[in-house]
Order: structure tokens, then sequence, then C-alpha cells
């Protein structure tokens, strides 16, 4: 993936990540758990319903430590179950 996290972001920064999946309870429990694995911390995630009630939005802000830290976040967010897309 050719992106310019690097030219834009100073390293260490907080990033902010949102997760968009189907409704579940344990989602965002999932999120922070990922984050955990990759980027130790105290994170307390954002639930948002969509408007049908069908998704939800898990947006939290973590510590990244380079562009790889990013990608691999995305990829790891991403593979969770019942997920759609992470912004």
């Amino acid at each position: 993936m050719n992106t310019k996290f690097d030219e834009y972001l100073d390293f260490p920064c907080k990033f902010p990540f949102k997760v968009l999946g189907l409704t579940d309870d344990t989602l965002a429990d999932r999120v922070v758990a990922v984050l955990q694995q990759h980027a130790p911390g105290d994170y307390i995630p954002s639930v948002k319903p969509s408007s049908k009630g069908t998704y939800i939005s898990v947006s939290v802000t973590t510590v990244v430590t380079s562009k790889e830290h990013i990608e691999l976040l995305y990829t790891e967010l991403a593979a969770i179950d019942g997920v759609r897309g992470v912004l």
C-alpha cells in the first residue's frame, strides 16, 4: 500500500479509527482487544448506532508509532468478524 502517512504525521502520534460493523454488543470490546494486542493503552470507545440500528460505529483514538503500525491496525481491525469497514 502506498500511503503518505509518514509525510504528514510525526510519530508517535494519536490517530483516530472508526470501525463500522453490524450491530453487536461485543463489537466495541473486540475492537479494544485488537488495539490492546497491537497498541496497549487505556481505551474508551465511542459507540454510535446507525439510524436504522442495523450497524454501529466504534470510534477510538490510539497512539501509533509508524506508517506500518497504522496499516497493521487497519488490517487487523478490518479482520474482526462483522466489521464492514474501517475509516
